[in-house]
């Protein structure tokens, strides 16, 4: 990336201050309005590791091409101002939803306890899930500046290749109840990463359940971008 600091000390800084950040409420823990130009320093390296990395298997293309860079200056805190209000808009719609602001994007976690739920070995998108998305699809038509990444995951139970295509089945079903609701295809990306991206112990039950999520990303689209910059004269 372009924009990484090659100065080691001061891009393990920006690391730890970013983690710090994700640990607690989603405006809390991420108010860019006041530290844009730190996490500028880390690019997408942060929310590429909690959405998942590309392993080479899976996914219609690199989350580096989707995730870009970090804007930084002043346009970078008006973006994260932005960012900062939808957070906090989706923490007030979708309470079971795991809400976290990570360099210019938000990413929103569901896994069995929160949200958006798949029975055993299913991938449609049952009732209760219909009521979660509803919401979110009510948001993302309040903030239209914004693209929308689908990544799915699976634990490690089960065959690599049935965990692989499962997970590509889970989050295109996402993906097209979005945009079967509104939500324009052109906003919206999907991967999937079937059991290489554990974020949790596979060995416990609890760990399992929440390897089997879907994470939603919502990133600031090129529209957003070059607003910020002509705001902030850059």
């Amino acid at each position: 990336m372009k924009n990484i600091l090659k100065k080691s000390s001061v891009t393990m800084l920006a690391l730890v201050i970013v983690l710090a950040f994700t640990s607690c409420k989603s405006v809390q823990n991420a108010n860019n309005k006041q530290k844009g130009a730190v996490i500028g320093a880390t690019g997408g390296a942060i929310l590429g590791a909690i959405i998942g990395n590309n392993v080479g298997k899976g996914g219609n293309g690199e989350l580096g091409a989707v995730i870009g860079g970090v804007v930084g200056g002043g346009a970078g805190v008006l973006i994260g101002n932005k960012m900062d209000k939808q957070a906090q808009k989706i923490e007030e719609e979708v309470p079971g939803a795991q809400v976290e602001r990570v360099d210019d994007g938000i990413v929103v976690t569901f896994d069995e306890n929160s949200g958006v739920y798949f029975a055993t070995n299913k991938y449609n998108i049952n009732t209760a899930s219909e009521a979660t998305l509803n919401k979110l699809v009510s948001v993302f038509a309040e903030y239209p500046d914004t693209n929308i990444l689908v990544v799915g995951h699976t634990d490690s139970q089960g065959a690599e290749d049935y965990n692989m295509t499962l997970s590509k089945n889970r989050a295109y079903a996402v993906t097209n109840y979005l945009s079967g609701h509104g939500i324009s295809s052109g906003r919206l990306t999907t991967n999937w990463f079937g059991e290489n991206q554990p974020m949790y112990d596979n060995n416990t039950v609890d760990g399992r359940a929440k390897n089997r999520r879907v994470n939603v990303a919502i990133l600031p689209n090129q529209k957003m971008i070059e607003d910020a910059k002509q705001q902030a004269g850059s």
